[in-house]
């Protein structure tokens, strides 16, 4: 009767979807959480807090369709329900804290990605991995297209995070070969909106977060190289339109609007009416000097594309720091 007991329960508990999300508790995974809980979909999060925040999912808490476990993806995990889909997420992102961590981010790439493809191949369910632009390190190519390997320096500072990604699409891709998995993989350009970090040390938080307190804002170069921003809703959607894809290969989500560092410093102070002065920093090892995304994949594959402009995503994004600092 206990065994019958159990297995009621765990009917119950399936709605449309059981999904695993690790990193559930992250700027990028909370956000997902919420969405996919929107639909009739249990989600299990899985975090340890080293970068994630329980602010973050708060909210979601006492939602009976949601469970938080507080564990280190990088140490095996054994689930009981079955599941439809995992979901890799759980990643030191930031340069502050992959250069503060970089044995952890290592650890999350390599070990992590292996013990999920473990609990997805257990468990026959699809696998999602959350790679990023940085596989394609400075790259020599823009903008950046699925087919291009990178320029990645695999001894420098920032490769424990961008090898520990490529390592995980190469392990990714090991798993649906040899035990057939069925596997998604989006490389993630910059993304920023509500629930980012105030010291998270990227680019966008970091504008924003100096100029509400009226600090000098720092560029670390010239400020004539360029990034993407593509806001987090627009990403979102890509991810979500990638899980009821059947397309296996890598994609690149990002918004393919392009803007010197420098410009985005001046908009954030306009934005914000802030008096701060901006000021120049030597360029750290391997930054690139160019990241866009080729989207093409996206737009013919997934109907996706970006909608939300740089302007308004800031705006949204001030106001949510303006009740942070």
């Amino acid at each position: 009767m206990s065994g019958l007991r159990k297995n009621i329960l765990r009917i119950s508990k399936k709605k449309d979807m059981n999904i695993l999300i690790t990193g559930g508790a992250g700027f990028i995974g909370s956000h997902l959480c919420k969405r996919l809980l929107e639909g009739r979909n249990f989600v299990i999060c899985v975090d340890n807090f080293i970068t994630g925040s329980k602010d973050n999912i708060a909210h979601l808490l006492d939602n009976p369709s949601f469970r938080l476990l507080n564990h280190d993806i990088s140490q095996p995990l054994f689930i009981e329900e079955d599941i439809d889909w995992v979901m890799h997420f759980a990643s030191l992102a930031s340069p502050r804290h992959y250069l503060h961590h970089p044995i952890k981010t290592l650890k999350s790439g390599l070990l992590g990605t292996h013990n999920c493809l473990g609990i997805a191949k257990a468990k026959n369910a699809k696998f999602f991995l959350a790679s990023t632009s940085e596989v394609y390190g400075d790259p020599q190519v823009h903008p950046q297209n699925e087919e291009y390997n990178g320029n990645v320096s695999i001894t420098g500072p920032r490769s424990c995070y961008d090898e520990s990604k490529r390592a995980a699409e190469s392990l990714t891709y090991a798993y649906m070969r040899q035990h057939n998995l069925n596997v998604r993989v989006v490389r993630i350009f910059n993304t920023y909106g509500p629930l980012m970090h105030p010291d998270d040390g990227r680019v966008v938080s970091n504008f924003i977060v100096q100029a509400l307190r009226g600090k000098d804002i720092t560029i670390y170069g010239d400020g004539t190289q360029t990034r993407s921003f593509c806001y987090i809703d627009d990403l979102i959607e890509g991810i979500l339109k990638m899980m009821s894809c059947s397309y296996n290969m890598p994609i690149n989500l990002g918004n393919p609007s392009e803007f010197k560092v420098i410009e985005l410093a001046k908009k954030v102070i306009e934005l914000t009416g802030s008096s701060s002065k901006i000021k120049f920093f030597p360029l750290p090892q391997d930054d690139p000097k160019k990241r866009r995304p080729d989207i093409t994949k996206a737009q013919r594959l997934l109907g996706w594309h970006p909608e939300i402009s740089l302007e308004d995503g800031l705006r949204k994004t001030i106001e949510y720091f303006k009740r942070k600092v």
